[in-house]
Protein backbone atom coordinates (compact mmCIF):
# COMPACT_ATOMS: atom_id res chain seq x y z
CA UNK A 1 0.00 0.00 0.00
CA UNK A 2 1.15 3.53 -0.79
CA UNK A 3 2.34 5.98 1.88
CA UNK A 4 0.86 8.96 0.02
CA UNK A 5 -2.40 9.40 -1.90
CA UNK A 6 -3.89 12.05 -4.17
CA UNK A 7 -6.91 13.20 -2.14
CA UNK A 8 -10.27 14.52 -3.31
CA UNK A 9 -12.50 15.79 -0.48
CA UNK A 10 -16.29 15.40 -0.06
CA UNK A 11 -17.03 18.50 -2.17
CA UNK A 12 -14.95 17.12 -5.06
CA UNK A 13 -12.09 19.59 -4.48
CA UNK A 14 -8.58 18.28 -5.17
CA UNK A 15 -6.58 18.49 -1.92
CA UNK A 16 -3.31 17.35 -3.53
CA UNK A 17 -0.92 14.64 -2.37
CA UNK A 18 -1.22 13.90 1.35
CA UNK A 19 -0.09 11.09 3.63
CA UNK A 20 -2.47 8.16 4.11
CA UNK A 21 -2.78 8.96 7.84
CA UNK A 22 -3.77 12.56 7.13
CA UNK A 23 -6.33 11.39 4.53
CA UNK A 24 -7.86 8.93 7.01
CA UNK A 25 -8.00 11.66 9.69
CA UNK A 26 -9.80 14.05 7.30
CA UNK A 27 -12.30 11.31 6.36
CA UNK A 28 -12.96 10.49 10.02
CA UNK A 29 -13.38 14.19 10.81
CA UNK A 30 -16.05 14.48 8.09
CA UNK A 31 -17.67 11.24 9.39
CA UNK A 32 -17.28 9.64 5.93
CA UNK A 33 -15.18 6.90 4.33
CA UNK A 34 -11.88 7.08 2.44
CA UNK A 35 -12.39 5.23 -0.86
CA UNK A 36 -9.59 4.26 -3.22
CA UNK A 37 -11.04 5.37 -6.59
CA UNK A 38 -8.03 4.67 -8.81
CA UNK A 39 -5.63 2.16 -7.22
CA UNK A 40 -3.40 1.83 -10.32
CA UNK A 41 -2.52 5.53 -10.50
CA UNK A 42 0.76 6.80 -9.08
CA UNK A 43 0.05 7.92 -6.35
CA UNK A 44 -3.37 6.22 -5.89
CA UNK A 45 -6.41 8.51 -6.02
CA UNK A 46 -8.63 8.46 -2.93
CA UNK A 47 -11.88 10.27 -2.31
CA UNK A 48 -13.71 11.13 0.89
CA UNK A 49 -17.34 10.02 0.54
CA UNK A 50 -20.14 7.86 1.92
CA UNK A 51 -19.20 4.36 0.70
CA UNK A 52 -22.76 3.02 0.92
CA UNK A 53 -24.04 5.83 -1.29
CA UNK A 54 -21.09 5.34 -3.69
CA UNK A 55 -21.87 1.61 -4.06
CA UNK A 56 -25.55 2.36 -4.63
CA UNK A 57 -24.68 4.87 -7.40
CA UNK A 58 -22.32 2.36 -9.05
CA UNK A 59 -25.00 -0.37 -9.01
CA UNK A 60 -27.53 2.07 -10.47
CA UNK A 61 -25.13 2.95 -13.32
CA UNK A 62 -24.47 -0.75 -14.07
CA UNK A 63 -28.19 -1.51 -14.04
CA UNK A 64 -28.88 1.37 -16.45
CA UNK A 65 -26.10 0.26 -18.78
CA UNK A 66 -27.45 -3.29 -18.77
CA UNK A 67 -30.99 -2.08 -19.47
CA UNK A 68 -29.90 -0.11 -22.52
CA UNK A 69 -28.03 -3.05 -24.05
CA UNK A 70 -29.62 -5.11 -26.82
CA UNK A 71 -28.44 -8.68 -27.14
CA UNK A 72 -28.45 -9.77 -30.77
CA UNK A 73 -29.92 -13.20 -31.19
CA UNK A 74 -29.70 -15.45 -34.21
CA UNK A 75 -33.12 -16.65 -35.35
CA UNK A 76 -33.35 -19.55 -37.79
CA UNK A 77 -35.69 -19.92 -40.73
CA UNK A 78 -35.78 -23.24 -42.59
CA UNK A 79 -36.58 -23.53 -46.26
CA UNK A 80 -36.75 -26.45 -48.66
CA UNK A 81 -35.43 -26.66 -52.23
CA UNK A 82 -38.92 -27.01 -53.71
CA UNK A 83 -40.63 -24.33 -51.59
CA UNK A 84 -43.73 -22.68 -53.06
CA UNK A 85 -44.10 -18.92 -53.48
CA UNK A 86 -46.70 -18.44 -50.74
CA UNK A 87 -44.67 -20.47 -48.23
CA UNK A 88 -41.55 -18.43 -48.91
CA UNK A 89 -43.58 -15.21 -48.49
CA UNK A 90 -44.84 -16.35 -45.06
CA UNK A 91 -41.28 -17.19 -43.94
CA UNK A 92 -39.97 -13.89 -45.35
CA UNK A 93 -42.60 -12.04 -43.31
CA UNK A 94 -41.37 -13.80 -40.14
CA UNK A 95 -37.75 -13.00 -41.01
CA UNK A 96 -38.69 -9.35 -41.61
CA UNK A 97 -40.10 -9.18 -38.08
CA UNK A 98 -36.87 -10.66 -36.66
CA UNK A 99 -34.73 -8.20 -38.62
CA UNK A 100 -36.86 -5.24 -37.48
CA UNK A 101 -36.29 -6.36 -33.87
CA UNK A 102 -32.53 -6.16 -34.52
CA UNK A 103 -31.86 -9.90 -34.60
CA UNK A 104 -29.79 -11.75 -37.17
CA UNK A 105 -31.44 -14.46 -39.26
CA UNK A 106 -29.91 -17.77 -40.29
CA UNK A 107 -31.64 -19.17 -43.36
CA UNK A 108 -31.01 -22.88 -43.74
CA UNK A 109 -32.08 -25.28 -46.43
CA UNK A 110 -31.66 -29.05 -46.05
CA UNK A 111 -31.34 -31.26 -49.09
CA UNK A 112 -32.96 -34.69 -48.82
CA UNK A 113 -32.04 -37.68 -50.94
CA UNK A 114 -31.62 -36.79 -54.59
CA UNK A 115 -32.37 -33.09 -54.00
CA UNK A 116 -28.65 -32.79 -53.36
CA UNK A 117 -28.06 -33.09 -57.12
CA UNK A 118 -30.15 -29.95 -57.67
CA UNK A 119 -28.34 -27.44 -55.46
CA UNK A 120 -29.16 -24.70 -58.00
CA UNK A 121 -32.80 -24.89 -56.84
CA UNK A 122 -31.57 -24.17 -53.32
CA UNK A 123 -29.50 -21.19 -54.45
CA UNK A 124 -32.53 -19.85 -56.33
CA UNK A 125 -34.78 -20.24 -53.26
CA UNK A 126 -32.22 -18.45 -51.10
CA UNK A 127 -31.92 -15.63 -53.68
CA UNK A 128 -35.73 -15.18 -53.80
CA UNK A 129 -35.85 -15.13 -50.00
CA UNK A 130 -33.03 -12.54 -49.76
CA UNK A 131 -34.79 -10.34 -52.34
CA UNK A 132 -38.04 -10.44 -50.31
CA UNK A 133 -36.36 -9.20 -47.12
CA UNK A 134 -33.92 -6.81 -48.86
CA UNK A 135 -35.72 -3.73 -47.43
CA UNK A 136 -34.98 -4.83 -43.85
CA UNK A 137 -31.82 -6.94 -44.03
CA UNK A 138 -28.60 -7.44 -45.92
CA UNK A 139 -26.78 -10.67 -46.68
CA UNK A 140 -24.02 -11.03 -44.13
CA UNK A 141 -22.83 -14.42 -45.38
CA UNK A 142 -23.66 -15.66 -48.88
CA UNK A 143 -25.44 -19.03 -49.32
CA UNK A 144 -22.91 -21.83 -48.92
CA UNK A 145 -23.15 -25.61 -48.95
CA UNK A 146 -22.10 -27.32 -45.73
CA UNK A 147 -22.66 -31.05 -46.11
CA UNK A 148 -26.35 -31.62 -46.88
CA UNK A 149 -27.26 -28.10 -45.76
CA UNK A 150 -27.06 -24.71 -47.37
CA UNK A 151 -26.82 -21.76 -44.97
CA UNK A 152 -27.09 -18.01 -45.42
CA UNK A 153 -26.96 -15.28 -42.76
CA UNK A 154 -28.89 -12.01 -42.88
CA UNK A 155 -28.18 -8.99 -40.69
CA UNK A 156 -30.53 -6.06 -39.97
CA UNK A 157 -30.04 -3.11 -42.28
CA UNK A 158 -28.42 -0.07 -40.67
CA UNK A 159 -30.60 3.03 -41.04
CA UNK A 160 -28.95 6.02 -42.66
CA UNK A 161 -29.68 9.21 -40.72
Amino acid sequence: MADEVRLIDEEGVMRGIVSIDEALALAEEADLDLVNISPNADPPVCKILDYGKYRYEQQKKEKNAKKNQHVTEIKEIRLSASIEDHDIEVKAKAATKFLQDGDKVKVSLRFRGRERDYTQLGFDAMKRFADMVADYGVIEKEPKMEGRRMNMFLAPKKDKK
